[in-house]
């Protein structure tokens, strides 16, 4: 029952995400609700990590995998919150789910592994060409709003090969940490580009401002989509096989265009639902197509 939780929260977390992220962007600036999310993770973590007596290591490795991890985490999520200004939660959560296939193409530059097969390369044909069609769709409308939206819209996708990036790096550190440590130790080397972020982008404290909406969200955030995803993702990763897990990235996007349209009156326009298509299919593609490949290719050598 306990993986059958965790698994369940991963889903959940993950789906609720983009659009947490876009209500806590609503009343205030995209960096500063991306600081306040990240403090109450790292006060929340660093509280819990001493009360329990986790290690947080500080050695060479230790720190060389917090730097990686970072790399996503932190410039990624920068990248991310300010795309949501235009970018609907659905769309977010969509491009994101490209990252198991851009994972693998960094995989095989830095860690050495085996190129992709006839249909992986299709899945990657197929993913890249529905995200073409998504981002079609906003062709019509003011300049200024395009401008902004395909700005947005290379972020996000500069978010992604961020995080994909990152998740390869850190499989190149050889280290086991608990996963709060690794949590924390990852905020506390990310906590100055937020800093940073927010003192360039913003500069502003318009604690007054900020809409109950807005509040929760940010807490939201901070404590289910910083500490417990991560701690749940990690559960079910040491106890499912790769593929079961996998199936996350296949149901978060769809689940996260649903609940965008529901509760965020985000419209699914019929080149949203076209690419949706063409994406989930290359990522099943991906991750299972030589279950689908090998029993064709065996009748045709008979």
């Amino acid at each position: 029952m306990q993986l059958v939780a965790a698994y369940i929260a991963v889903v959940l977390i993950w789906s609720t995400t983009p659009l947490g992220i876009v209500w806590s962007s609503a009343s205030v600036s995209p960096s500063m609700a991306l600081l306040l999310r990240m403090s109450i993770a790292l006060v929340l973590g660093w509280t819990i990590v001493k009360l329990a007596r986790i290690d947080l290591p500080w050695t060479k490795q230790a720190r060389r995998f917090y730097i990686c991890s970072a790399l996503g985490v932190s410039v990624g999520m920068l990248f991310t919150y300010i795309a949501s200004r235009s970018i609907p939660s659905g769309v977010i959560s969509l491009v994101f789910g490209l990252s198991p296939i851009l994972s693998g193409l960094f995989a095989q530059k830095i860690l050495g592994e085996k190129k992709f097969n006839t249909s992986r390369k299709w899945a990657l044909v197929l993913s890249f060409l529905g995200l073409v069609i998504v981002c079609a769709g906003k062709l019509s409308g003011e300049s200024g709003a395009k401008s902004i939206y395909w700005l947005d819209l290379v972020l996000i996708f500069m978010a992604v090969v961020l995080f994909s990036l990152s998740a390869v790096l850190v499989k190149q550190v050889k280290i086991q940490l608990h996963p709060l440590a690794s949590t924390v130790g990852t905020l506390i080397v990310s906590m100055p580009i937020f800093i940073l972020g927010w003192w360039v982008l913003d500069g502003n404290w318009p604690i007054s401002n900020i809409q109950p909406k807005s509040i929760w969200s940010i807490i939201y955030l901070g404590v289910a989509g910083s500490l417990l995803g991560f701690v749940a993702y990690f559960y079910i990763l040491q106890r499912l096989s790769a593929s079961t897990v996998s199936l996350v990235t296949l149901m978060t996007p769809v689940l996260a265009i649903f609940l965008g349209s529901k509760l965020n009156g985000e419209v699914i326009t019929s080149s949203l639902l076209v690419g949706t298509v063409f994406i989930m299919f290359g990522l099943v593609l991906y991750f299972f197509g030589y279950r689908l490949v090998w029993p064709f290719t065996n009748k045709l050598l008979k």
